[in-house]
């Protein structure tokens, strides 16, 4: 960037557009291609779309396999190449099995995250254009409006009451207001008032903005690289890592002694290397990312099947786990098409002339879209043809109104609408029904007493003032006083026909529906009511304030609507909840969400959600609707279990194999299995367990909140690993006592005996049910007598001569059926035992 640009605050828009070669119509189609080839996409980091070699590379990274790789090699050249080429083999095919199932599920996440686009509107071609935040270049001019994220560091080259919230990039609290000017080189960040920052968000006013940077050359994208920010790691993620660090430890320790005994027992040195990695490979759940991988991603594409899109997959474990909702109400607990019940006068009486001015309020108002002005524009028509407008104070959460100046016949008219209270603050006098014009104090309890006659019956209320501004063609937000009170705007928005059952699926599935509002406390208390809330606590924003955090707390459990709620408020309630032990999801689509869904353990938007809440969300519906929500809970739930089934999985049947066969290596005068033979063991038993994400979830996983238990985990572990290694001793038993197996009859009996017991096992463990009376899907049912089936021909063909296997007696075949079946049917016990005395 040539210095001009890097300090581009201290130069008129008018040069800026000459250096950047951009007209005022913006830049045409043709050249903002050339421009993205040049610039790069708009991104802090790189796309991390893994290519086809990458993802392959990624499943040969672990250090066990490449050990194994390198052990392999030394054999190829040292000892018996037809034994590394098969161990060659099994780890390429078990590599490739992960690549398949890791491509499948990058491909289907992307395709889901591209319906959730964050999009700006861009001047090409001299007409305003909605395209994905990516493709904006530098010298692209960007039109935003409240709620809209800046695409890139720009200079502010029109503005009307532009305020931007720039907390991300300053620290500041408080929105800084924008506008064109030229400042000095030397002013600090925080102070350029004309320049506009990539990640900051528009929270009110509306602006026309020259991009100068995009991606890693702005400000925020310098920021980012030096930071290199993570997302904050949820409970499962920390469980897995915690995890795969336990069984690390284990394995190390178990696969250095192994070795060493091998070696003082005087057995060759390559074959103990190579036993031990194979024996490290078959104890490591190496599967265990691809497997995680695989589960969320067929879970997310179920959840997009329920119209819930989740932008980060961790999130589909705190979606589960989640006990606690909180919502506003409108447009999730009612309809959100709201209805203009009536316009009236201060006596309480219809009124034209009050719906004549919301009107010229709603119609000229270009700020972001809402329902209040949509439903003022559809009940009713006027002629505006005598009318213009002149000028526009865009609302904002600060002052909660918005005002028009109209130009009718020689005067102007300054209209203002907004909440009841933020308009009778800048009043001060009222209209009667008669015309005449009174002093505000004298009707003031009048009004109150209409606003809670509306409220009580569960009206939203909103005021209408006016002011004549004479031959003022502009106005600023000092002319917001002395205005005159024309009436109520007394508005509907109806409860969802299924609200109340809806509530209730969420109740039956363990989650609690709490509902943050910006409504008054009695309009909260008549809608609470109709949806069957009626004997609920309500907190007011002004009692929260009074409270301290410790005292919040213990008001937690009885409160579940909050009234009268300010946006900052909102983040301290969620914060006290998860303080409380709770997992807090919350629902929001406002400007005012985004810190709010940031704090949440759940950051919940909706697909019509203003950029800032879609971008801090981790799951975005595409209804703006409970009822989605509650469908989203039970698949984000099977998507936990069944992520846990394979960690089960992992730890019981294979761990107490492995452990069993370290374990009988120290007395026998030869390797119990051969490194080929225990890859191929290894191979064989992954095989039904990458089904796992397509298998049926039994109703007690689903029907209340669970977290990951790494002290359950273990306990799992250390009581089915140890039930595995009984049977494997009671097997070696058989073979080498009653059976006087040979050596390679030994190593094929176990072999048989391990993978099979290790895949049916997968059936018992899936459930907490007795396993007939759960039935598993239609996938892993096949996969896993597919593997018992070719377990069982294997030593039989000649690629069995080729692993070292021979064909075993009718007498051995019937043993190794008895002690599966005696391993299935204590399995069953012990699962029973072990559910009762230990809650998971």
């Amino acid at each position: 960037m040539n210095q001009l640009l890097s300090a581009f605050w201290c130069v008129s828009a008018i040069e800026i557009l000459q250096r950047l070669e951009t007209a005022t119509e913006g830049l045409s189609s043709e050249e903002a291609r050339q421009r993205l080839a040049r610039y790069g996409s708009n991104l802090l980091e790189p796309q991390k779309r893994s290519d086809v070699l990458t993802l392959l590379l990624a499943q040969f990274k672990s250090p066990l396999i490449l050990l194994l790789l390198f052990a392999t090699g030394l054999s190829f050249f040292l000892h018996d190449p037809v034994n590394a080429l098969i161990i060659l083999t099994i780890v390429l095919v078990s590599g490739l099995l992960g690549f398949w199932q890791e491509h499948s599920a990058t491909n289907a996440v992307e395709q889901l995250l591209a319906m959730v686009q964050i999009k700006a509107t861009v001047l090409r071609d001299g007409r305003p254009y909605e395209i994905p935040v990516e493709e904006i270049v530098p010298g692209d001019i960007v039109i935003l409006n409240a709620g809209d994220i800046v695409p890139g560091d720009c200079l502010v080259d029109e503005s009307k009451d532009l305020f931007v919230d720039e907390a991300t990039l300053t620290g500041e609290t408080y929105p800084v207001e924008k506008s064109v000017g030229v400042l000095a080189p030397e002013t600090p960040l925080g102070q350029r008032t004309n320049a506009l920052w990539m990640g900051t968000h528009v929270v009110s006013g509306s602006a026309k903005a020259l991009v100068i940077t995009t991606g890693k050359q702005t400000e925020f994208g310098k920021v980012s690289e030096r930071l290199r920010l993570r997302p904050q790691e949820t409970d499962f993620e920390r469980g897995i890592r915690r995890f795969g660090y336990f069984l690390m430890e284990v394995t190390l320790v178990l696969v250095m002694a192994i070795f060493a005994i091998n070696v003082y027992l005087a057995r060759p040195i390559l074959d103990s290397f190579l036993f031990s990695l194979a024996l490290a490979v078959g104890l490591t759940p190496q599967l265990l990312p691809a497997i995680i991988s695989i589960n969320l991603a067929h879970g997310a594409k179920r959840m997009a099947q329920a119209r819930v899109i989740v932008k980060r997959l961790a999130s589909i474990e705190n979606f589960g786990s989640m006990n606690v909702i909180c919502s506003d109400k409108t447009g999730t607990l009612t309809e959100g098409s709201v209805r203009l019940q009536s316009a009236l006068d201060v006596t309480g009486a219809s009124s034209d002339k009050v719906l004549l001015h919301a009107y010229l309020n709603a119609f000229y108002e270009t700020g972001f879209t809402n329902p209040i002005d949509a439903a003022i524009r559809a009940q009713c028509q006027f002629d505006l043809s005598g009318y213009r407008k002149a000028d526009e104070i865009p609302y904002d959460f600060l002052r909660r109104r918005l005002s028009v100046l109209v130009a009718h016949d020689d005067t102007h008219l300054m209209v203002t609408k907004g909440a009841l209270q933020n308009v009778l603050a800048v009043c001060s006098a009222a209209e009667t029904g008669a015309g005449t014009l009174v002093d505000i104090a004298v009707v003031q309890v009048q009004i109150q007493q209409h606003f809670e006659e509306f409220s009580n019956k569960g009206f939203r209320t909103l005021g209408v003032a006016y002011k004549n501004m004479g031959s003022a063609s502009l106005m600023s937000k000092v002319d917001e006083a002395g205005m005159t009170f024309l009436g109520f705007l007394v508005l509907f928005d109806p409860p969802k026909p299924k609200i109340i059952e809806t509530i209730a699926s969420l109740k039956n599935l363990g989650v609690a529906l709490k509902i943050i509002t910006g409504d008054n406390h009695l309009v909260a208390a008549n809608v609470s009511q109709q949806m069957g809330l009626s004997s609920t606590k309500i907190l007011t924003g002004p009692d929260l304030r009074r409270l301290s955090d410790g005292a919040l707390l213990k008001h937690l459990v009885d409160v579940d609507v909050f009234a009268e709620i300010e946006p900052n408020q909102k983040e301290r309630i969620i914060l006290a909840l998860k303080t409380a032990g709770n997992v807090v999801g919350y629902m929001g689509d406002g400007i005012n969400d985004a810190s709010t869904l940031h704090a949440a353990d759940v950051g919940i938007s909706v697909e019509s959600a203003v950029d800032v809440a879609k971008e801090a969300a981790d799951i975005v519906l595409l209804e703006k609707d409970l009822g989605v929500l509650v469908q989203g809970v039970r698949e984000g739930r099977t998507t936990f279990a069944n992520t846990l089934k394979y960690v089960f999985m992992a730890t019981s049947a294979n761990f107490g194999n492995m452990f069993s066969m370290a374990g009988v290596s120290l007395y026998l005068p030869f390797l119990p299995l051969l490194p080929k033979q225990i890859l191929l063991t290894n191979l064989m038993t992954d095989f039904p367990e990458m089904t796992i994400a397509t298998d049926r979830v039994d109703s007690e996983m689903v029907d209340h909140p669970r977290r990951w238990d790494i002290k359950a985990i273990r306990k799992f572990m250390i009581t089915f690993g140890l039930l595995s290694s009984v049977f494997d001793y009671l097997t070696f038993a058989a073979l080498l006592i009653m059976l006087h197996a040979t050596q390679d009859q030994f190593r094929t009996g176990w072999f048989l005996e391990s993978v099979i017991s290790a895949s049916l096992i997968v059936l018992v463990i899936r459930s907490r049910k007795p396993s007939f009376k759960s039935r598993p899907s239609k996938y892993l049912l096949m996969a896993t007598l597919l593997t018992v089936i070719v377990t069982v021909v294997v030593p039989f063909t000649p690629l069995g001569e080729i692993f070292g296997f021979s064909r075993l007696p009718i007498s051995f075949l019937l043993l190794i059926v008895v002690i599966v079946m005696l391993y299935i049917i204590a399995a069953e016990m012990v699962k029973t035992v072990f559910y009762k005395k230990v809650k998971f």
